[in-house]
């Protein structure tokens, strides 16, 4: 069974409540609903009759294309999230030199170059995906009551091979910052892989090998026996529905564009603003119903869908749409496996 979020006047997490319990104080106007981050919750419109908390773990699975949060106690199950992973900053990194050292050769004024600001630190794909972590942690800390986290550690042996330690080590710098940052919201502690397989086969649950699939036994299964490692409970999950969340990927502006048009010329791309409008805001079109808005072209907007992020139009008109929240990522909440009904559209936002 899902739960429903509960904050207080000032915003402050409270202990997650069933949903007939949410209705029955919306009805009574003791409770004001609201979204965040695609999960429904509820405000609290008086103060409330009692403010103990449980310990709630937050597991986390990392992954290279799908990554896991569960939040956990040990009474129930409150929140399954399948993440994709920030993949594309590499790429982005390498084309963006590979244009900046083709306009050096052009007969074009330009800035005097600088020193190298690339040397040492966080490589930029590392700090992405860090990043996005993070985010969706601090997401939950702002809804939920949590008390700890527990990451499943990454590590691996030197091997004294140029290639290997040198790929590996952006890696182990980033966990580190990443553990250091996340120890600012609440404890951390971690386990090593061997330990959640350990407890995946002391709990008796399987994992499925296909890692790509949207189901709870692909990566949620080690997120929520690594949230049972702290806080207990009974040993097989209550709630196995999945909110899958994709981030949102905007381009920087670029003055033109890679490549020019046929003439020779190069219109502008990239950006964060479209005809008033912030890219990933979630509007209401009289067409297309509930879609976020993209880019812009010939004074219209671009549309995009929530369920996968396609694009639904280019030519919608800015005075069509009617703005309801910006969004930083889509999320999906896939419809209960035992049942297998389709989604809704209050399961989509």
């Amino acid at each position: 069974m899902l739960f429903v979020p509960v904050v207080d006047r000032e915003n402050r997490p409270l202990m997650p409540t069933t949903p007939a319990r949410a209705r029955r104080w919306m009805r009574c106007s003791k409770a004001t609903s609201f979204w965040k981050g695609g999960v429904f919750c509820v405000r609290l419109n008086q103060e409330p009759s009692a403010r103990q908390t449980q310990p709630i773990a937050v597991g986390i699975d990392p992954g290279s294309k799908k990554e896991a949060l569960v939040v956990k106690s040990a009474a129930h199950t409150y929140l399954n999230i399948q993440a994709d992973a920030v993949t594309w900053v590499k790429e982005a990194v390498a084309t963006r030199r590979q244009m900046r050292r083709a306009r050096r050769f052009r007969n074009t004024p330009c800035r005097p170059p600088r020193s190298n600001r690339a040397r040492g630190g966080l490589p930029p794909s590392t700090r992405a995906r860090c990043q996005w972590k993070l985010r969706l942690c601090r997401w939950l800390m702002r809804i939920l009551p949590i008390t700890d986290f527990v990451v499943e550690d990454i590590a691996a042996a030197t091997k004294g091979k140029r290639g290997w330690d040198r790929c590996f080590s952006p890696l182990e710098v980033g966990k580190h910052w990443f553990y250091r940052e996340l120890g600012k919201l609440a404890p951390v502690q971690t386990r090593q892989g061997w330990e959640t397989k350990q407890l995946r086969d002391t709990l008796g649950l399987k994992k499925s090998k296909n890692k790509l699939a949207e189901t709870f036994d692909t990566h949620c299964v080690d997120a929520w026996a690594l949230a049972w490692s702290l806080v207990g409970g009974q040993t097989t999950p209550d709630n196995r529905r999945l909110l899958c969340v994709t981030p949102l990927r905007w381009h920087r502006r670029q003055l033109d564009r890679l490549q020019p048009e046929p003439g020779g010329s190069r219109r502008p791309y990239g950006g964060t603003r479209s005809r008033g409008f912030t890219r990933g805001t979630l509007v209401e079109h009289p067409k297309y119903g509930l879609a976020y808005v993209g880019g812009t072209r010939d004074e219209c907007l671009s549309l995009h869908s929530l369920a996968n992020g396609t694009r639904l139009c280019q030519h919608a008109k800015p005075t069509d749409c009617r703005t309801r929240v910006i969004l930083r990522w889509r999320a999906r909440l896939l419809p209960t496996p035992e049942k297998g009904v389709g989604l809704r559209r209050a399961d989509v936002l």
